[in-house]
């Protein structure tokens, strides 16, 4: 399978490879953590989901696809943590090697989104709910997903390609 043709870095691309609508899957990719969110077959609202522990490949390609299968996804947005110059480091590097083993595992689109800001964005929205430190330390990440989801969903559903 060749895996390069179901990764897209722009949402033109990705959204007409899924077609009409579909439930997605959010992902913050962190050394130690991998958040998660999901949104909505019509692509309205992402809502975070969990903060996973991760591991070696098999055993987060085992916890993707439990919760690939039972949501019935339809594509993966990935964050592509970028310099704020728009550079890319070790981190990008990192994303983009996951979403060859995703594209490759799952057979489902991904598409790599600019994730600057997205903590910072989860943090304030976290601090406006008063939520203290402790938790929002333990659901940073899964927040963070959802911003990156909805940032993606905003632009699939806006039709602002």
């Amino acid at each position: 399978m060749d895996t390069g043709r179901l990764i897209f870095e722009d949402a033109r691309g990705f959204g007409a490879a899924l077609g009409e609508g579909g439930v997605l899957l959010g992902l913050d990719l962190g050394t130690k953590t991998l958040g998660t969110a999901l949104c909505d077959a019509g692509w309205r609202f992402a809502t975070n989901n969990a903060t996973i522990q991760r591991g070696k490949w098999g055993r987060d390609r085992e916890t993707l696809a439990a919760l690939i299968k039972s949501r019935s996804v339809k594509g993966i947005v990935l964050g592509l943590p970028r310099n704020m110059d728009g550079s890319e480091g070790s981190r990008a590097q990192a994303s983009r090697a996951y979403a060859r083993n995703m594209a490759e595992a799952f057979a489902l689109p991904v598409l790599l989104w600019d994730e600057r800001w997205s903590t910072q964005a989860a943090e304030a929205a976290m601090i406006g709910m008063d939520m203290s430190r402790a938790k929002r330390a333990a659901a940073i990440d899964a927040h963070a997903a959802a911003v990156i989801l909805q940032g993606a969903i905003d632009r699939l559903a806006g039709g602002v390609l």
